[in-house]
């Protein structure tokens, strides 16, 4: 596993934070978008993340950790926009790995998303320590229904995708309020200066599909949704 961190991203939509990739061997088999519409696949992101996964950019996991262990208090930062979580045996987050990232995160604003099965008792645990201590880790739901019962589990803030032409807020199935990412919409607004995503919150934050492969992307969403 590489990880490659860009101190200040030139991406419009997340803003000038760092921002780090991590290899596409983290990606979990249960992410129904691995190679199926992920919006990370196609573009000058895809070269990037394919020479991070081959090593040719990038560093080690304690070095990446050592890294983001310098950062400034209080600094915001956004882990993968690429890849995900570090993974361990049989598929699930690796223990140890997360452990070093929570203790590098500390005093400072880290979050990310995640794919990976929380059917898992181990997942669940490493995802609701990462959150309660300071690391915001987003479980990604591929529907309403799907947000619904990640967040049934009580554990972390929960994101999911969306159809494009959905209004910027609506329900999910069970009647939590959901709101569309102001950054899609909205020119003046960036990760950086939202910060949503590394909030705790109830409220579920939706991402329309998007990217060159967004209509393998709907596919996804509407075969889940069915």
């Amino acid at each position: 596993m590489f990880v490659h961190l860009t101190p200040k991203s030139s991406n419009a939509k997340t803003g000038p934070i760092p921002v780090s990739t991590s290899s596409r061997n983290t990606c979990p088999s249960t992410c129904n978008l691995k190679k199926n519409g992920c919006y990370a696949d196609s573009g000058p992101l895809a070269l990037h993340w394919d020479k991070v996964t081959a090593g040719e950019r990038g560093m080690s996991w304690n070095a990446f950790c050592e890294t983001i262990a310098k950062l400034p208090n209080g600094q915001f930062w956004r882990h993968n926009q690429a890849g995900d979580l570090p993974m361990g045996d049989h598929g699930l987050i690796d223990t140890r790995s997360m452990a070093q990232l929570i203790n590098a995160n500390k005093g400072k604003s880290g979050f990310t998303y995640t794919h990976h099965s929380m059917e898992s008792a181990k997942n669940r645990a490493i995802v609701q320590t990462a959150n309660n201590a300071g690391f915001t880790i987003n479980l990604s739901a591929e529907n309403l229904t799907h947000a619904d019962t990640l967040a049934d589990l009580n554990i972390a803030p929960v994101v999911t995708i969306v159809d494009t032409g959905m209004p910027n807020t609506m329900k999910t199935p069970k009647g939590r309020k959901v709101i569309t990412c102001p950054a899609t919409y909205k020119d003046d607004v960036s990760c950086a200066t939202c910060q949503l995503c590394g909030k705790q919150r109830n409220t579920i934050v939706a991402f329309p599909v998007h990217g060159t492969s967004k209509a393998k992307a709907r596919r996804v969403f509407m075969m889940v949704q069915a």
